[in-house]
């Protein structure tokens, strides 16, 4: 037998009473069916909750414990409640998953808006596409950062917004971008390169139109660590500058002057909802209307 919502009620109010009399009055119940819903819990948990004191029934160890799960239990039912009204004054957390290479400077400035406000709390979850759509999917998760939309035909409702899009380039410590061109540089530096990204397939057609064969100093999954190897010098990284906008504007790193024609996108994905988490409206501007830059 499962636990009954209502036994805990009744349970909670003879606590909160320290008297059955009390308690069943308030309840509107007689004290010999108040009595028998208590035994019930109490025969279902394979715990007695109540020792009598005089005349006052005091919580047992067990009691206590039960008392405090209870306590949850009514707290988190009253929140569901108000989230389906939309009556809740604290919106509950905002839960967020990002392809695990996704820059963390971006990531941060797609969430400002929900750290400025300070009342929210966040969850923040990474890891490969394949698992983060399906928790957005099983709604454990609100949105999902990415830089790519979900396949056509995925089924599961799901809707790409198109949230920015950035040039990608050539980064690296000064003395590796002096170069006259760009063929001169992929040339002469070797360089860092994600892993099996859009940004990597762009790269790839740009090295073949160029005809030139570069040196991969470092084939990478993250884009922190990107990051971190072009800091150490270890080669010129093929990135957006959202990626190094610490290390470009304290001069550590420079960005090499050539348009390589590549861009990278992000994505929000969500998934069709009655009831989407109230803040996503602030992080995805026009998603109270539909979504005016989204994609099926």
């Amino acid at each position: 037998m499962d636990l009954n919502y209502h036994h805990l009620r009744y349970f909670r109010a003879v606590a909160d009473e320290g008297n059955l009399t009390r308690a069943a009055e308030k309840l509107n119940l007689s004290q010999s069916a108040l009595s028998t819903q208590i035994r019930t819990l109490e025969a279902r948990l394979g715990h007695d909750l109540f020792e009598r004191v005089g005349r006052t029934l005091e919580l047992t160890e067990v009691g206590r414990i039960t008392l405090d799960h209870a306590a949850r239990i009514f707290a988190t039912g009253d929140e569901l409640l108000a989230v389906l009204r939309r009556e809740s004054a604290d919106a509950p957390p905002l839960r967020v998953g990002a392809l695990s290479t996704l820059s963390r400077n971006f990531q941060l400035g797609f969430l400002q808006p929900v750290i400025a406000r300070g009342d929210t709390d966040l969850v923040l979850r990474s890891g490969q596409i394949e698992g983060l759509l399906a928790d957005l999917a099983a709604l454990t998760l609100d949105v999902v950062l990415t830089t790519e939309p979900p396949r056509p035909g995925s089924g599961e409702g799901f809707v790409a917004h198109r949230i920015a899009e950035q040039a990608v380039g050539l980064h690296g410590v000064p003395a590796r971008v002096q170069h006259g061109s760009l063929r001169a540089l992929l040339k002469a530096e070797p360089v860092i390169v994600p892993t099996e990204s859009p940004i990597r397939t762009g790269f790839d057609a740009l090295v073949a139109r160029l005809g030139i064969k570069v040196r991969i100093a470092a084939d990478v999954d993250d884009m922190a660590m990107v990051r971190l190897l072009a800091r150490e010098g270890a080669g010129v990284a093929v990135a957006p500058s959202v990626v190094m906008t610490d290390e470009i504007s304290s001069g550590v790193l420079q960005t090499a002057p050539f348009d390589l024609r590549i861009a990278e996108t992000f994505y929000a994905i969500t998934v069709a909802r009655n009831f989407p988490h109230p803040l996503l409206a602030e992080v995805l501007p026009g998603m109270s209307e539909g979504g005016a830059d989204a994609t099926a």
